[in-house]
């Protein structure tokens, strides 16, 4: 199941065209990147950025490096929750603090996992810090106003390699990549973003009558 929740994070990356990030590296082969002054000041604005996003709603565009694509609406609440409805599509993922929750209505399936356990978790942490000894970063990349950064979990890098895009002018996120063990990429790209405005908790609640029957969140 880890795989396949992989693969769906993936496919919620924002395209936006770098040199795709290599196969997701073997445990004993995780290496720092040992970044220049330039890189380090990506990785701090990327920090303040994250950190200064208590609310975020945009639609998304997710492709997969198998050829599938599909749309929808995501909403963030920091830190640890955001949702995921995928317009004509069965599936449903629910982030509420402590789990991502998967529901696939075709299969009549509901899973769990730890937001620790998945890369996209990183984006959902109270303070997020590239310093942080749990992930590390393997690459800091930029190109025509766009910059990249790859990061692994430290104890786990098999659970897939997370990348985050960036604008620079203004700085702002907009795509994630996921990459797993299978070499799958998944990435999700984002538009029409807002921030800052109120959305209900019950966002974040998985209910088993409105999302398991309803998993689109569709009236």
């Amino acid at each position: 199941m880890k795989t396949v929740l992989s693969r769906i994070l993936t496919a919620a990356v924002l395209a936006v065209g770098l040199a795709g990030a290599a196969g997701v590296p073997a445990a004993d082969a995780v290496v720092k990147a040992q970044t220049t002054p330039d890189q380090q000041q990506v990785l701090s604005q990327a920090e303040r950025y994250i950190n200064s996003i208590g609310t975020l709603q945009a639609r998304f565009l997710q492709l997969s490096s198998t050829g599938h694509s599909v749309e929808g609406d995501v909403f963030m609440h920091r830190p640890g929750r955001m949702r995921l409805e995928y317009e004509d599509a069965p599936i449903l993922m629910v982030a509420n603090g402590r789990h991502l929750i998967y529901v696939d209505q075709q299969l009549d399936q509901v899973s769990y996992l730890g937001l620790d356990q998945t890369p996209v978790g990183v984006l959902l942490r109270p303070n997020v810090s590239f310093a942080d000894p749990d992930i590390t970063v393997t690459a800091v990349r930029r190109a025509s106003n766009v910059a990249e950064i790859d990061v692994v979990q430290t104890k786990d890098p098999g659970a897939g390699m997370l990348t985050l895009v960036f604008t620079e002018q203004p700085f702002e996120l907009r795509q994630w990549r996921v990459r797993d063990a299978q070499n799958v990429e998944t990435a999700v790209s984002l538009f029409n973003a807002r921030t800052g405005m109120d959305l209900p908790g019950s966002l974040f609640q998985f209910s088993e009558s409105r999302d398991r029957l309803n998993p689109m969140g569709r009236k």
